[in-house]
């Protein structure tokens, strides 16, 4: 096995404004390949994302981007992804919501902008391969398919929003940073020592598309409020809601719920039914899942041929835990080895053999584990 090919390739940067993009799009043209950069516009209105030093979708992140490209000294773009962006991105993730899933809006923005719309526009223009800033690696096996890996730096491996790619759409990736065992601190470094003025700039965090980080009132003043009930398990009622959509499976804080559980324990998020706009709570225990069921499965490669033993990634900074999946008919059937906690509708498990990611899909339904006390 070796990495991406070494012959020089026409590469389309896209560059964030965050430094984690630019010293992969410094890299990539040291490496001798023939380099442009891009800034994806992904707001009609930018100044509706958050402001500050985010590394994403603002107007100072695209300027940051633009002076990165300068000192790395490639042409430079900006691309408008807005009404995609919009449809699917913001729009999936304001439906998900709805219908009481908890949706991963980066990782939909990796499968449907960055590696399909941007891809697709990159190809058409003559463009070998689309490089991003993210952790993680492409192999190439001796028959040239190609493989996705996790990145050498597991504290830093970004395979899990990934995991959506298909092999299509690997056989264009680059990742230059995938092979990198070193700490934050030393890629900031190294954007300071190529003279990039984001060397110092603060990771993103949250979701670019909520100005204020607000989630709950971002989904409030789309959805509107929608008073109902908090139950418990045996449907007993405990409070009231502003809307179902503000919650997520696994959530603790934020319940409003007057009278404490009867053991004096914490209660969390059990389920949501948009059908009836009810919020069920109760015991830790009750999170526990002992397998699921996923729709919408996304191969890195030829689709297993059977069910197999895994290990599975639930979460983007989450641990791995040990499964056999297979597909019946289209769905992906989990089971898990031993129970998990707080496993969410709408979110992505990612199955893994060993570092090569398997595929992913987005789950649908989950088997309650026996409670505990």
């Amino acid at each position: 096995m070796t990495e991406t090919p070494q012959r020089p390739l026409r590469v389309l940067a896209a560059m964030s404004g965050g430094v984690d993009s630019a010293v992969a799009a410094a890299r990539a043209a040291e490496a001798g390949h023939d380099v442009t950069g891009v800034h994806l516009a992904l707001s009609a209105n930018p100044q509706s994302f958050r402001t500050g030093a985010r590394g994403c979708c603002t107007i100072e992140d695209s300027r940051d981007a633009r002076r990165a490209a300068d000192v790395i000294g490639i042409p430079f773009y900006v691309w408008d992804l807005a009404e995609r962006f919009r449809e699917d991105v913001v729009e999936d993730f304001i439906a998900e919501y709805e219908a009481g899933r908890t949706p991963n809006p980066c990782l939909r923005c990796n499968e449907k902008i960055k590696f399909a719309a941007l891809l697709d526009k990159a190809l058409a223009l003559g463009f070998d391969a689309v490089c991003t800033g993210h952790y993680a690696k492409v192999i190439v096996n001796e028959d040239g398919a190609r493989e996705l890996h996790r990145a050498s730096d597991m504290a830093k491996d970004q395979s899990y929003v990934l995991g959506v790619l298909d092999d299509k759409q690997l056989a264009h990736a680059m990742f230059p940073l995938g092979d990198t065992v070193t700490t934050k601190d030393e890629i900031r470094a190294e954007a300071e020592r190529r003279g990039l003025a984001v060397a110092r700039k603060p990771d993103s965090h949250d979701i670019c598309f909520i100005a204020d980080g607000d989630t709950q009132g971002f989904l409030a003043q789309r959805l509107g409020k929608a008073e109902g009930d908090i139950v418990d398990e045996a449907g007993a009622k405990l409070g009231t809601h502003d809307g179902a959509f503000g919650f997520t499976i696994g959530q603790r804080k934020g319940l409003r719920i007057g009278t404490p559980a009867a053991d004096g324990k914490p209660r969390y998020v059990l389920d949501i039914s948009p059908v009836n706009n009810t919020v069920t709570v109760g015991p830790a225990g009750s999170l526990d899942v002992s397998g699921l069921t996923a729709i919408k499965p996304r191969w890195c490669g030829v689709a297993p041929a059977g069910p197999g033993t895994y290990t599975a990634q639930l979460r983007a900074h989450g641990g791995e835990t040990t499964v056999t999946a297979g597909l019946v008919g289209d769905e992906l059937q989990v089971a898990f080895d031993e129970p998990v906690r707080g496993v969410a509708p709408g979110q992505a498990i990612v199955l893994y053999d060993g570092t090569r990611v398997v595929g992913s899909a987005t789950i649908a339904t989950t088997t309650r584990a026996t409670a505990v006390a």
